[in-house]
This record gives structure tokens, sequence and C-alpha cells, in this order.
């Protein structure tokens, strides 16, 4: 296992080298930012690559809407659980409203819809509305295929 750890910045996408150690913590060496913010990422379709292909930080991503009930009613425990599992794994948000080639992609066919990736590939999907501690239980189940 190395130990250096490579993070991308959720501000502007830079890529950050980072003891291991430091894993926690850390600002951004292109824009000065925390690397870690305990809040979910909203991602676009130009940043998306950049925050899933990092071998070192697994990242789960909620697609949802904002016409959605259930997404609505997910997005504060999905909140919480950012604040509980960072630094191990950052969690983010794609509206498939206004990024509709990021739902095709990932043939999102109901929201809210939860993909784990590690390193660009994805490792496990849930759909439907999860409570704070079953977003948690789901990436503690998935973290060992998560882990290389």
């Amino acid at each position: 296992m190395s130990d250096k750890i490579i993070i991308p910045c959720p501000h502007c996408g830079q890529l950050n080298r980072l003891p291991a150690e430091r894993r926690g913590g850390g600002r951004c060496g292109s824009c000065g930012q925390a690397l870690f913010t305990g809040h979910p990422v909203a991602l676009t379709t130009a940043a998306f690559d950049r925050q899933i292909g990092s071998d070192d930080l697994p990242v789960l991503v909620d697609f949802w809407a904002g016409w959605c009930g259930p997404c609505r009613a997910m997005a504060p425990a999905f909140e919480a659980a950012a604040a509980a599992l960072e630094p191990l794994v950052r969690l983010a948000k794609v509206d498939t409203e206004a990024e509709p080639q990021l739902a095709a992609r990932f043939q999102i066919r109901s929201i809210p819809t939860l993909i784990l990736f590690r390193g660009g590939r994805e490792i496990a999907r849930q759909s439907g509305a999860l409570s704070g501690g079953q977003i948690r239980a789901f990436v503690e189940q998935h973290a060992a295929s998560a882990a290389r």
C-alpha cells in the first residue's frame, strides 16, 4: 500500500497527493479549499469522471431530481451520512434533470438511486430512499468490494 493517496478537490477538481495519514484533512494545492467538507458534492457531467476516478477514494453518488418526493425525503439523511462517512468515502449528488447525460450513461431508471464507485468502476447500486443508517450500512457492506 502506498504512503500517498490521490484525492480530487471537490471544488476545482485538481488532483491532490496527500500522505495517507492526512487522509481526513488537507487543502487543495490549487484553490486552497478543504478537500473534505462533510457535505455531499454536487457533480456535473464535466466534473464527474475526475471525482469518481480515484482509486484511493470510493464515491457514493445519489442520482436524484428536485421533483422527486423520496429524493427530497432522503436528502437530509444523505447529508448526515456525508458527515459520518468522510474522509473514507466521498458522497456526491447528481441532479438527473440538470445532467441527463449521466442519468443515461448509468441507466438510471428510478430515483433516488445510489451507486458506489471506486476507480471509475461501479461497485454496488441501490434504488429507493434510504435512512442515514441504511446509507451507512450500504457503504459498509460494499466497502470490502470497494477496497482494492
